[in-house]
């Protein structure tokens, strides 16, 4: 086994998830060494995640229980099942909300999670607590899409998606008195880590509430909120800090959220920019977070000419930046949610799913208008994408 890539092993655990058969327990043995812990979350955890099928959410916690068992040996696998199969089942907060003093809403650690389903915890939060200290445990960067927001505090929690699988373990929070939501938080590696007394404790299991339907988490988590605390209104929002410089007519990002799969690729880029600097008066462009992906936008604004500005500030900076546009156009990435939530119109390019229910799942949603383009052939999603941005009167 030692000699066996992380990527073959996980391809292998992966199967074995999926066909229902037992796995080897050196396929763990090798997923857990430090140079598998890329395999072990993009080939594995994310894809029983991203299937949303509620039989894999008990595949993932024997899994991922004894996966925790083995790096954190104060830990035991089936005490981890039990519990899990103990906190995933719905219940209603009957308490006395005027007497509870702290609330803690944990991240989901990626950005359009935390706009898509987190706001809405956080939403929900203030509004049945309204006298209670409201905590977003989690990242700063996270933290700073809402850290205008006067009722709210943060409680750092660093998390590293690219850390190793004992780093990303030991981000594992201790909280004090007080009730905690979790909404699928990779915190507790999707509800399995224990963080406060079972009684206190709401776990939205995002993938599995909902069933068979075609609906958008967004709406699923207002309704987990709903039937939880009796909130029926908490809706998506952001509250950066306020934006600087100019608005722009347009704001655009070409980020994919470390999945290259949902980029179109080339002439797709340049040529929906050179559609957009014939049309729109003022653009700007998220330059991302560096590397391939700054490399990639400067190419594309390169070549489409025109006058374009480039954001090279933080995520939070240009999520105010969509907010203040007229049309936002990207591909399926934190910058989407950002729009659905603020009600700006946007067309989102979406590609890279695995399951038609991930599609329906992850689209954004919103009370704006949305226009969404399944991702394709270059040429046939540009033609999409500028069909979709017509039929926007803006």
């Amino acid at each position: 086994m030692a000699s066996i890539s992380a990527e073959e092993a996980a391809g292998e655990l992966l199967a074995c998830c999926l066909n229902g058969t037992n796995w080897r327990s050196e396929l763990i043995d090798r997923l857990i060494q430090p140079d598998a812990t890329t395999a072990l979350f993009r080939v594995v955890v994310e894809r029983l995640g991203d299937l949303f099928e509620a039989r894999l959410c008990d595949v993932y916690a024997e899994l991922f229980s004894a996966i925790i068992a083995r790096v954190i040996p104060s830990l035991n696998q089936q005490q981890l099942v039990d519990r899990y199969q103990r906190i995933r089942r719905p219940r209603k907060f009957e308490g006395d909300p005027g007497a509870v003093r702290n609330v803690f809403v944990l991240s989901r650690v990626t950005l359009g999670a935390d706009v898509a389903i987190t706001s809405i915890a956080l939403d929900g939060a203030k509004k049945r607590f309204p006298e209670a200290e409201i905590f977003f445990v989690g990242p700063q960067k996270s933290w700073e899409l809402f850290a205008a927001d006067p009722a709210l505090e943060h409680l750092p929690v660093p998390y590293g998606r690219t850390s190793s699988l004992k780093d990303r373990l030991a981000a594992w929070p201790k909280l004090p008195d007080g009730v905690v939501i979790d909404p699928d938080s990779r915190l507790t590696q999707l509800g399995l880590l224990p963080v406060c007394d079972d009684a206190n404790y709401y776990f939205f299991e995002s993938r599995a509430y909902g069933g068979d339907s075609d609906a958008a988490l967004p709406e699923l988590t207002s309704r987990w909120i709903a039937e939880t605390f009796g909130i029926e209104d908490a809706q998506p929002f952001i509250a950066p800090l306020d934006a600087i410089g100019n608005a722009a007519d347009v704001t655009v990002s070409f980020g994919v959220g470390e999945n290259p799969a949902k980029r179109v690729e080339d002439p797709f880029e340049p040529e929906l920019l050179r559609y957009l600097v014939g049309h729109q008066s003022s653009i700007l462009i998220d330059r991302g977070a560096g590397g391939e992906e700054a490399d990639r936008v400067e190419r594309a604004v390169a070549e489409a000419g025109g006058n374009m500005r480039m954001w090279d500030g933080s995520f939070a900076g240009f999520a105010a930046q969509i907010a203040r546009s007229t049309l936002y156009v990207g591909y399926d990435s934190a910058g989407s949610h950002v729009a659905a939530a603020c009600g700006i119109p946007m067309v989102s390019i979406f590609g890279g799913f695995v399951s038609e229910r991930m599609f329906q799942r992850w689209r954004p949603s919103g009370a704006g208008r949305i226009r969404i383009v399944r991702a394709g052939h270059p040429i046939q999603t540009l033609v999409e994408t500028i069909s979709a941005l017509k039929s926007l009167p803006l």
